[in-house]
């Protein structure tokens, strides 16, 4: 039970840092900037945690037969229907504050599934093919942080882009200080152009 419970709290400490991450990038920017499309298929910075928020919801909520107590804030099957991207991007009606207040309360709920389910609870994902979608929380967690760190490389590679903010979190940047990234980045066109 005690290896279940570090690895438990590895877990939760390791999904906390990731969230906090994507936060970060987020700080500093106008309402504008994390609306803009920054990509042919339209990845926006408000619209990836829109679809976050809602992925963690439902891999540690719907998963787990525990129901959102405000089910208006959820994208529906119908919605999806409708439009395929619904769940990547804010609405006219939603504000910045909306969806960082709804992923706020989604954490808040999906730590306590963590914390309140035995790593070796079992749940169904419900837009799985039923050969595969029952899961453990272990099994789900695990899921959820490669999910989740993957919008966070695309969320770190769009910020660059924007304003130069990159790093793996702030408390540790882990990026060289002081750095010449003028000429590093020169070096690499180089070779990548086969010049010297």
């Amino acid at each position: 039970m005690a290896d279940d419970d570090a690895l438990k709290d590895h877990l939760r400490a390791a999904l906390k840092r990731t969230q906090q991450n994507i936060l970060w990038k987020l700080e500093g920017l106008s309402d504008r900037d994390l609306r803009l499309p920054r990509t042919p298929t339209g990845f926006n910075l408000l619209g990836a945690v829109k679809h976050i928020a809602q992925t963690e919801y439902t891999y540690l909520g719907e998963t787990f037969s525990r129901p959102w107590p405000n089910p208006d804030e959820l994208i529906t099957s119908a919605q999806i229907t409708a439009d395929p991207q619904a769940d990547w991007y804010a609405t006219a009606d939603e504000s910045t504050e909306d969806i960082l207040g709804f992923y706020a309360r989604v954490r808040t709920f999906g730590d306590e599934t963590i914390r309140e389910l035995p790593l070796d609870a079992v749940g169904t994902v419900p837009h799985w093919p039923m050969v595969t979608a029952s899961v453990t929380l272990g099994q789900i967690v695990v899921h959820l942080l490669i999910d989740i760190t993957r919008h966070l490389g695309q969320i770190d590679i769009v910020r660059e882009g924007i304003d130069g903010k990159a790093g793996l979190g702030e408390a540790n940047p882990n990026l060289p200080e002081d750095h010449d990234w003028a000429a590093y980045t020169a070096k690499l066109t180089n070779l990548a152009d086969g010049t010297r």
